[in-house]
């Protein structure tokens, strides 16, 4: 059983492996997205968090999603062209993925076996948002309704351990 989100490994836009060891030591935020959500806009305050504090250690990860309401578009060049244009997003982007049931990514099972939502582990929806500590253990999980603002305090501690 995995205890450190550095066990898995996830597919990047272009369809290779990335390592999650590759974010060793890294404080990470792990967000299921969509870019016809009433949540995208928080893309605006991920990209702004990311852009703030990355020389400090910290890394965001995307991971499309069209589990909820189709809110996804089919390609993912088309979802990448969407964050970059309307959001300035530069965090990596990874290839959609189910978060929840039984083709959920690997990944998403672990994260919501560690931090369980309000009424059980499952994802309710777009933008729930996953603090991964330097060591690779999953902190803290946010709401989808959850302004990443409201996440910075967290961030800061993390990054100052």
């Amino acid at each position: 059983m995995s205890n450190s989100i550095y066990d898995f490994s996830v597919k990047r836009t272009d369809e290779n492996e990335q390592s999650l060891k590759d974010f060793e030591g890294n404080v990470m935020v792990i967000v299921n997205t969509a870019s016809k959500c009433g949540f995208t806009p928080q893309f605006k305050e991920l990209q702004s968090l990311y852009e703030t504090y990355k020389d400090q250690g910290l890394m965001f990860l995307g991971f499309p999603s069209s589990q909820f309401n189709n809110q996804e578009f089919d390609e993912i060049n088309e979802t990448l062209s969407f964050c970059q244009v309307n959001y300035g997003v530069t965090f990596p982007m990874y290839k959609k993925v189910d978060v929840k049931g039984s083709n959920a990514d690997p990944l998403f099972k672990f994260l919501t076996s560690e931090k369980k939502g309000l009424l059980n582990e499952e994802i309710k929806w777009n933008f729930t948002k996953f603090l991964i500590d330097r060591n690779g253990k999953v902190v803290k999980r946010y709401a989808p309704q959850t302004n990443p603002k409201k996440m910075e305090e967290d961030i800061q501690s993390l990054l100052h351990e």
